[in-house]
């Protein structure tokens, strides 16, 4: 990392990594962290701006290290926006780095106001940054995106406004579906068991007891005692299936359903769920909305 920093700092006096004096006709260039962001600017820009993602499909954002590559992105974007709340922590420095530098950084998760973010130890933060799992929070990361951009091009102000709000009718009906299916599952059933503890906000939005076998980052392990102790919560709550992740081995998941049946019950595995990423592009679940929806209908389909 530290290598990193020091070819932003190089690049930041270099002529060859400059920013190229920007046409007025020029598109806006937005460099986006995570699968999630890139797929919420891309919604509101449109055609107006030039979107590039640096993580894609089945990244780890907790894990996640810039290349070298990514600089040369990273130092000509006009904006970069990024999750914050240290879920991109390896990226933290460089981010810190560039605001330094007068980058035009931004981080979404200072949109929201702290006191409805759930606390975490895992993260320098101190918040779980999870928080696109709640499609209110992703209202209102919505708008803030969506002012954030009429800030920088302000000649576009009326088609970043027309496009965010039909993003928001799009995420009104998104919540309607999802309230639906989730009201098809008694309350009871609703114990979501998975790799790690990503979907805080999604428990708290929709009345699920959320279980996490790693706690809020991947970067933890789970230990022996950790699966043995929820091998027995399923069991006691006859929990009916437990969930992959596709941003998190599967061997964690497969290591507590060996333990519940070491102990002479069954759990079986529900699905394999999109946490810290999207899915693949030309999917419908390489869509924030489409991935939401899949979630929720592979999470109430396994524990009818």
């Amino acid at each position: 990392m530290n290598k990193i920093i020091s070819i932003l700092v190089i690049c930041s006096l270099s002529f060859s990594c400059k920013k190229e004096v920007k046409d007025e006709n020029q598109k806006l260039k937005v460099v986006t962290t995570t699968s999630m962001i890139t797929d919420l600017v891309k919604n509101i820009g449109g055609d107006l701006i030039e979107v590039n993602g640096l993580m894609g499909s089945g990244v780890d954002p907790h894990l996640y290290k810039a290349s070298e590559g990514d600089v040369s992105k990273l130092v000509n974007a006009d904006v970069i926006f990024y999750n914050g709340l240290h879920l991109e922590g390896k990226l933290v420095e460089v981010f810190e780095k560039m605001q330094h530098q007068n980058n035009k950084t931004i981080a979404i998760g200072e949109s929201l106001d702290k006191n409805t973010l759930i606390g975490s130890d895992y993260f320098a933060s101190n918040y779980d940054p999870h928080i696109w799992f709640s499609v209110e929070n992703w209202k209102i990361i919505t708008t803030f995106v969506i002012n954030k951009l009429k800030e920088i091009d302000p000649k576009h102000a009326k088609v970043f406004e027309t496009n965010g709000n039909a993003y928001l009718l799009e995420l009104d009906t998104l919540e309607a579906r999802l309230k639906k299916k989730i009201a098809t599952l008694p309350k009871e059933k609703r114990i979501l068991v998975t790799a790690h503890d990503a979907f805080s906000y999604f428990g708290k939005a929709y009345d699920f007891n959320v279980v996490g076998l790693q706690g809020l980052s991947t970067a933890t392990e789970a230990g022996v005692q950790d699966v043995q102790k929820l091998a027995s919560f399923i069991i006691e709550k006859e929990v009916k299936a437990i969930f992959v992740e596709t941003s998190v081995p599967k061997r964690t998941i497969e290591a507590l359903q060996a333990a519940v049946k070491s102990k002479d019950h069954e759990v079986s595995i529900g699905g394999t769920l999109f946490s810290d990423a999207l899915g693949n592009l030309e999917t419908k679940e390489g869509t924030y909305i489409g991935m939401f929806e899949y979630n929720v209908n592979t999470i109430v389909n396994a524990l009818q």
